[in-house]
């Protein structure tokens, strides 16, 4: 198909691809994807989604693999693999548990650990571990009470100490780190501390800017 004056190839939905049960299929199709972002330039696939379907109407389910968590990252570590393989790196989001599209910067997902660790986060480990990513987008939503992208049992004891994650983990676009808006800038400091280590755009800069130091000190 054409995009933005490229010619790019169009390929199956996430759920299509793990619908395939074919890991090595999936693995060769974006080695072939990765050629392609060499040639057009760019370096960082926004993708596999890999939550879990749990919500029928959940408006990115047609992008996230399966309802079943090990063949989720089976297909997602094969698909990171092949983007890897001239190079570029592809972005395993969103870390963790974003199983509704409606209302999903607020939504609190209330889970035991055994619920979290057996279901929601183990599409994420096996994708960490055999598909060795460099990139990872965490969610919009807090987990028990703790937003995802301040989370350090998240993102740190549970991805980067447990399983051994070294690459770069970001927010998603416009994250809330807050429920109540004044304290939103404040909880910087727990993202940084949590190492989320890039905070993408904010939806209001200057407020951001202001804070900054603030959150730091």
């Amino acid at each position: 198909i054409e995009h933005e004056g490229q010619t790019v190839a169009l390929l199956p939905c996430g759920t299509g691809l793990a619908s395939s049960f074919n890991a090595e299929g999936v693995q060769k199709l974006y080695a072939l994807i990765s050629e392609e972002m060499v040639n057009i330039g760019t370096h960082m696939l926004l993708g596999p989604g890999i939550n879990i379907h749990r919500l029928p109407l959940n408006g990115r389910n047609f992008e996230y693999l399966s309802e079943d968590p090990y063949l989720s990252g089976k297909i997602a570590a094969a698909l990171v693999r092949g983007v890897a393989r001239y190079g570029n790196s592809a972005t395993i989001k969103h870390f963790a548990a974003n199983s509704q599209e409606y209302f999903r910067r607020d939504v609190d997902a209330i889970m035991s650990e055994r619920a979290a660790r057996e279901i929601y986060l183990k599409s994420f480990e096996y994708a960490v571990r055999e598909g060795h990513p460099t990139s990872l987008m965490t969610s919009y939503n807090p987990i028990n009470g703790i937003w995802s992208a301040n989370n350090y049992d998240l993102n740190t004891l549970i991805l980067r100490e447990e399983w051994g994650y070294e690459g770069l983990v970001m927010t998603d676009w416009w994250p809330k780190l807050s429920a109540e808006k004044n304290d939103e800038y404040m909880n910087l400091i727990n993202m940084v501390e949590g190492q989320n280590d890039v905070y993408m755009p904010t939806t209001d800069a200057l407020t951001f800017k202001d804070n900054l130091p603030t959150a730091i000190e």
